[in-house]
């Protein structure tokens, strides 16, 4: 594979746990190449990290997982505003 011969240090996978945002890891189910399970030891590994497994996609996410994928994006980041303190909310000026 060409991803194990590429040469750095440290290695990509040994870098996860020290992310300090909220990750969102996004796999298909029927991805051809990786297994789920590769999407959920990534997102076992990142601080914070949620997996979103999309039953009917492959490699890429489809058009038709747009919404699935913004609303769990978008509920991330919602759930990091409320551990650091609260959701900003928009001033009423």
């Amino acid at each position: 594979m060409v991803f194990s011969r590429l040469d750095c240090a440290p290695r990509w996978r040994e870098r996860l746990p020290g992310l300090g945002i909220p990750a969102l890891v996004v796999h298909g189910r029927r991805d051809p190449f990786f297994p789920v399970g590769n999407g959920a030891a990534i997102a076992r590994e990142v601080p914070r990290a949620r997996l979103l497994v999309l039953e009917e996609a492959a490699t890429a996410i489809p058009d038709a997982a747009v919404g699935e994928v913004a609303e769990a994006m978008l509920a991330l980041g919602t759930a990091a505003a409320a551990v650091r303190g609260g959701a900003s909310r928009p001033s009423r000026g």
